[in-house]
């Protein structure tokens, strides 16, 4: 009886750790691409943008991102070459360090 218990738990145990290994690797598939495929470049006023997040180049990506969600939920990639674009996240690091001290 010890033994079919001892086999179960141990089938149990690999079944467990190959489903929580799949998990990672899938997650990490996903994550190791870039996120922005075209950029928006049309310029628009920083009072529509609701977040921005800037994703730096590294090995998932050699190019950095900027992804911003407008205020009606849309979100779009911008061109961090262009000039407007830089001054939009000035504007916006400095509202964090505002919202910071």
């Amino acid at each position: 009886m010890t033994s079919k218990l001892t086999v179960a738990l141990l089938a149990a145990l690999v079944l467990s750790a190959a489903l929580c290994e799949a998990a990672v690797l899938s997650r990490i598939g996903t994550e190791l691409r870039c996120q922005c495929i075209k950029t928006h470049s049309t310029p628009f006023h920083p009072k529509y943008i609701k977040e921005l997040r800037v994703i730096e180049s590294g090995p998932h990506c050699a190019n950095s991102e900027i992804i911003v969600k407008l205020v009606d939920e849309r979100e779009l990639c911008l061109d961090p070459k262009e000039k407007w674009v830089q001054k939009v996240v000035q504007i916006f690091l400095k509202r964090a360090e505002k919202q910071d001290s």
